[in-house]
């Protein structure tokens, strides 16, 4: 968004110093954890990593540079070293998409990664049962609840006993443990899908990268939408929409950034719609191409059915991108409807509220403004903090 010379928005610049890494090792020193292995289904290098897996990797990074020393485990991943260090973290990355969950345990309790003062699991749809095995300092990240993925990427029996698992099986270990989700809904829907106690359940937003900022908008009408190519995010929907929206907007065009075993499927959509011509599948792209995405767009737009935040949307919004998402729990959290984005429930509100984003300058350019002053309050400083302070014992009112 391209602000008006007297409309410049003000931000209220974050006080690092409140989360800087002295009061995070002063935090974890007073725990006396000094050294913590993570658990992971998927490594950042992933060819399907998304928003879990940055979460992760931007939290171990700023544990690090704290003076913590951190382990990450993973499955491994295609073109990447079994053993790395990345930002002052290690990465191991051992056994497959399945064999992860066995293997990892096993060599938690055979020492094979070392001491260890604290313990974080990552809880994606299939959980390491930590509480059955792990003692210490311990907390368990679940970013959403999996149920209605189950079916879009399982087969119906497999989908089941997934969902077995996830809403039966294993919520009852985890009564008494420490849980970090990333929003207020996404903690509400955890609780009512999983029942666990609501003191142990704790909302950490997740922080946006400073070198997200303001830039100018395309020429033409832009819609950029960020995220792995898979059911879940429902892209064929903001293809239909998009398709739609150009009858009112026609030189309206799509930028699709991200990559997944979903490309064919939406490529052989973008042919049945003739979209070639105003849409593009850009793949994982490098991080000044995505902040180049984010400024020339003039809406971000998420279909997605399953979010644990959104960060997408609060990247784009740090770049003054207001946002078009699903109704859903995450992106209630990441947009304020009307003031940072539009919100829709239904499909068929996709293409009017974009339209409406992409025709109105006025309320476009004043969503905008909102979007970048809200951005201003969030910290992966805070984040790293907060969530060490979960995993410590002292989590914050």
């Amino acid at each position: 968004m391209q602000f008006d010379d007297d409309t410049q928005p003000p931000q209220t610049p974050v006080d690092h110093r409140r989360w800087s890494s002295t009061k995070i090792w002063d935090l974890a020193a007073d725990a006396g954890i000094g050294r913590i292995h993570v658990l992971a289904w998927r490594d950042l290098d992933d060819v399907e990593a998304g928003g879990s897996e940055l979460h992760a990797s931007t939290v171990a990074a700023r544990w690090a540079a704290a003076g913590i020393e951190v382990i990450m485990r993973t499955s491994h991943a295609a073109g990447s070293p079994p053993r790395a260090i990345r930002d002052g973290y290690e990465i191991l990355r051992y056994a497959g998409r399945y064999l992860i969950f066995p293997r990892a345990v096993a060599a938690e309790l055979f020492g094979r990664h070392g001491r260890r003062d604290a313990l974080v699991e990552i809880w994606n749809g299939v959980p390491f049962l930590s509480p059955l095995w792990a003692r210490g300092h311990r907390a368990t990240w679940l970013h959403h609840v999996h149920e209605d993925m189950w079916p879009m990427v399982l087969p119906p029996k497999l989908a089941r006993a997934g969902q077995l698992l996830e809403r039966r099986i294993a919520p009852p270990f985890y009564r008494r443990t420490p849980i970090v989700t990333l929003s207020e809904s996404s903690r509400a829907h955890i609780l009512d899908r999983l029942r666990l106690p609501a003191d142990n359940v704790h909302a950490v937003p997740p922080g946006i990268d400073p070198g997200f900022s303001p830039g100018t908008e395309a020429p033409d009408p832009t819609v950029v939408a960020v995220g792995r190519l898979m059911p879940s995010k429902d892209f064929p929907a903001l293809l239909d929409a998009m398709a739609a929206v150009r009858h009112k907007v026609p030189n309206a065009r799509l930028r699709i950034i991200g990559e997944g075993y979903e490309r064919p499927n939406l490529e052989r959509r973008i042919a049945e719609l003739d979209a070639a011509e105003w849409c593009t599948l850009e793949g994982r792209v490098a991080p000044e191409v995505l902040l180049e995405a984010y400024r020339s767009a003039w809406i971000v737009a998420s279909t997605s059915r399953a979010e644990g935040w959104g960060m997408t949307l609060t990247e784009a919004a740090a770049c003054a991108t207001p946002a078009v998402a699903t109704r859903i729990p995450g992106h209630t959290d990441a947009v304020v409807d009307n003031e940072t984005g539009l919100l829709v429930d239904r499909n068929d509100e996709l293409a009017p509220a974009m339209v409406r984003l992409l025709t109105q300058h006025d309320v476009r350019q004043r969503q905008a403004t909102a979007a970048l002053t809200r951005s201003a309050h969030f910290s992966w400083d805070r984040t790293a903090f907060d969530t060490l302070a979960v995993l410590a014992g002292h989590p914050r009112s």
